[in-house]
């Protein structure tokens, strides 16, 4: 397994004698992790975000276990040379992919997100929101190891948040890590691992609290396992609920974008479990229409 990427008493600021906008920066974040990055407008989210990225160095102080690394910027420069299949083969073949191999992935992402039909389209003449589904499919052509999200949600149509949101439980499922800054305290709520909140030039992680209901649609999960067999945890923290109706049973309400990252997740267990059913649930958990 690959080791935790660390930072130890990292510091960025801009210039010899600009002010710090981080200092003393403490942090890990290990294989398989969803991290959330909370802050004001201007505190340093997206100073922190390029650091794990490794689109800035430190100015100070060290980081150490860098993964295979994909990053979606705040903003995204969409007036490039390339068709956007074009720009996706070509990074897709910069991030180690063969031209083929990248063609298809480019394919793939592009359909995922619902802009398939203008994969041949210059980039210079994508709309804002299609700009930003080409941003989100570069990031996720070569399955990263450490994914980073700067808003990536912001522009996105319905349909394509659900995707990056599925996309998401894919990368922590196989065993990547996510750092994410977002705006909505509902995105990918109860899911994190960990919360750090940046302010002062600091970096502070959150104490675990009672989290935002998930929004959207759930998917109710009928699974069962060996009779002492334990959940695997990538299920329980995809699971909005998860009850234990009998020996190695379980009743599992998961949001409909991470369902199927969840039963990949089941099925691919050792032993493998059985899913009994699946079923779209309209009533959160919790709450009885």
């Amino acid at each position: 397994m690959r080791p935790d990427l660390c930072l130890r008493d990292a510091g960025r600021r801009y210039g010899l004698r600009g002010p710090w906008v981080l200092r003393g920066i403490d942090m890990t974040v290990a294989p398989g992790r969803l991290v959330r990055v909370e802050g004001a407008n201007g505190s340093g989210k997206s100073t922190l975000l390029r650091l794990l990225a490794g689109i800035d160095a430190p100015s100070e102080g060290r980081i150490t276990g860098r993964p295979r690394t994909a990053y979606v910027p705040e903003r995204f420069p969409p007036a490039l040379p390339f068709s956007a299949a074009g720009y996706l083969t070509h990074l897709g073949t910069v991030h180690g992919l063969t031209r083929k191999g990248a063609a298809r992935a480019a394919g793939e992402w592009l359909e995922r997100l619902g802009a398939a039909a203008y994969a041949e389209t210059p980039m210079a003449r994508l709309s804002k929101g299609s700009s930003q589904k080409v941003a989100v499919a570069q990031a996720l052509l070569a399955e990263p190891e450490l994914l980073v999200l700067d808003e990536a949600w912001t522009g996105l149509d319905t349909a394509a948040r659900a995707e990056l949101e599925r996309a998401v439980a894919e990368r922590t499922a196989a065993g990547g890590s996510v750092v994410f800054v977002d705006h909505d305290p509902r995105r990918l709520a109860g899911l994190p691992d960990a919360t750090y909140a940046v302010r002062d030039a600091g970096v502070v992680r959150q104490e675990p609290a009672r989290a935002p209901a998930p929004s959207g649609p759930q998917v109710l999960v009928e699974a069962q396992g060996p009779p002492d067999g334990r959940l695997p945890e990538a299920v329980r923290r995809m699971a909005s609920s998860a009850e234990e109706t009998g020996p190695g049973t379980y009743r599992l309400s998961v949001p409909a974008p991470h369902s199927d990252a969840l039963l990949r997740t089941l099925l691919a267990a050792r032993p493998p479990w059985h899913v009994v059913s699946v079923t779209p649930r309209t009533t959160p958990p919790g709450r009885q229409g």
